[in-house]
């Protein structure tokens, strides 16, 4: 099949156990929109953004999904979850197939340091495939602020991104661009999903292979049921997007060893200092009261 339904859901959410409202969120997708495959909800949704949620998986949460999807028919990626893997803590969105079967685990690479203290890194990209459709990548939040992730994803097969995301902050706005540019130099479809409410300022963004916009949220609960069109991805990697530019071909062919991806230290980078929290006082006092 070529067309493929996802809806994302922006729910507006507070720091609690969310799982119950999420489920309900979910049947009313089923119910109402009965053409869609595959339910994507945001980051850190099912509990919010405390550690002391954390639970190994498979764990009670990921189980209720998991009858969930059973119960639905539904792919679903229940946003992320904080993850306890021995003395690790890891931001994890696992992927869930209509039989309620988990197909892949995603630990975000980049957790937001130097804020998002405490989680570890995930090491491994992660990849999909939908028989019948086509190949999807996961990535998690601020993931998205280094290209290499997309591109990695791409390389990899990818030809929709799912990015569910958590922002609440005024960086949002970056977001949404970073999001855009992703989908148009990757030519995939990216859906960045955020939540609303307490949690997060909403405004999430479906782009399609060529950067367009196929929908932006307000900053309320809404639900964005979509359908992409795996054909499309792959006539305008083909062709180019409105037949232009051809950007993974380039770079497929490029005949280039690109400066940052050598195994070797830099002095423009080391001279940034720390991975640090800003002092209050800005970068020249290093913080220190007179």
């Amino acid at each position: 099949m070529s067309k493929f339904a996802i809806a994302g859901l922006q729910l507006e959410l507070e720091p609690k156990d969310n799982v119950a409202l999420i489920c309900d969120e979910v049947r009313q997708v089923r119910k109402r929109f009965a053409w869609v495959d595959m339910v994507l909800v945001a980051e850190l949704a099912a509990f919010g953004t405390s550690l002391r949620h954390a639970q190994t998986m498979p764990g009670t949460a990921e189980q209720t999904f998991c009858a969930l999807a059973r119960e639905t028919g539904l792919w679903l990626v229940p946003g992320s979850l904080y993850e306890k893997k021995g003395d690790r803590i890891y931001n994890t969105a696992p992927v869930i197939n209509p039989a309620g079967e988990v197909v892949a685990r995603c630990r975000k690479m980049f957790p937001f340091l130097p804020y998002e203290e405490g989680v570890a890194s995930g090491k491994e990209f992660t990849v999909f495939d939908v028989p019948g459709a086509g190949r999807f990548g996961v990535s998690i939040c601020y993931d998205m602020w280094f290209p290499e992730t997309t591109r990695s994803l791409v390389c990899m097969g990818a030809e929709v991104i799912l990015h569910p995301s958590l922002t609440n902050t005024i960086d949002r706005d970056a977001e949404v661009a970073i999001a855009r540019a992703s989908a148009a130099i990757n030519q995939c479809y990216f859906l960045d999903i955020n939540s609303a409410g307490r949690l997060a300022f909403g405004r999430s963004i479906i782009a399609g292979p060529g950067g367009e916009v196929i929908h932006q949220a307000g900053t309320a609960r809404e639900i964005l049921p979509v359908e992409i069109d795996f054909d499309t991805v792959r006539r305008v990697r083909e062709r180019g997007w409105q037949n232009l530019g051809q950007p993974l071909k380039s770079f497929r062919d490029a005949a280039i060893a690109f400066p940052a991806y050598r195994q070797a230290p830099f002095p423009s980078l080391a001279d940034l200092g720390p991975l640090a929290k800003p002092a209050q006082n800005g970068p020249d006092n290093k913080g220190e009261k007179s």
